[in-house]
């Protein structure tokens, strides 16, 4: 599966041909270079390694800088794997948003933007009590029972309860491509995409 790393900008809305106000996430795609290439001969399975935007020399270790010296380039701030890459690239090689160009699909990963510890409400979309009987005057928004008193005598393991929300990993399938700028290295999809502004995603097709 052939794929590229990226980077939010922000969302948007543009017509379609229909007349219809389509949101739409726009999408910094590559340009990423090949800083691997893994075969099974050495690493027991095939796979490209990609490395998206450039930071300082300064701020990479000894065995980084010799990673990247072997693809002539410089060092990447984030790297990711493709296993089964579609498409013939070679160490040192640039792969842009071009790849996308005759897909009319993608999936995009990233990481879910942060809430902190949430009650159930949010975390979970529970109703509270919404008509306030029986003289609940300030548990509103609190979860009720979350198990039997006597048999088990326990909470079972993977009771919906308040906790940390968001920061997690997370994974949209089939989001459709509406236009590809490629001088700009930027992919428009249709709908949204896990994360903040600036934050980085993968984006396979």
């Amino acid at each position: 599966m052939a794929g590229l790393i990226g980077k939010k900008i922000g969302m948007t809305s543009i017509f379609s041909a229909e007349g219809k106000n389509v949101p739409c996430t726009v999408i910094e795609a590559g340009p990423c270079v090949v800083t691997q290439v893994k075969t099974v001969d050495i690493d027991g399975y095939e796979a490209i390694q990609l490395g998206f935007e450039n930071k300082k020399e300064k701020n990479a270790n000894k065995p980084e800088l010799g990673h990247f010296k072997k693809a002539s380039t410089t060092p990447k701030r984030r790297m990711a794997e493709f296993i089964e890459f579609n498409q013939e690239t070679k160490l040192g090689d640039v792969v842009n948003v071009e790849l996308f160009k005759d897909n009319a699909w993608v999936d995009v990963t990233g990481v879910s933007k942060g809430k902190g510890f949430q009650g159930v409400v949010k975390r979970y979309g529970f109703s509270g009590v919404n008509d306030a009987t029986h003289g609940q005057h300030n548990r509103l928004r609190a979860p009720g029972s979350i198990g039997a008193s006597s048999d088990p005598s326990k909470v079972f393991k993977g009771m919906r309860m308040a906790g940390r929300t968001g920061g997690q990993k997370v994974k949209v399938l089939s989001l459709k491509v509406i236009k590809i700028i490629p001088e700009s290295n930027l992919l428009i999809v249709k709908g949204s995409v896990p994360g903040a502004k600036g934050s980085y995603l993968i984006i396979e097709n």
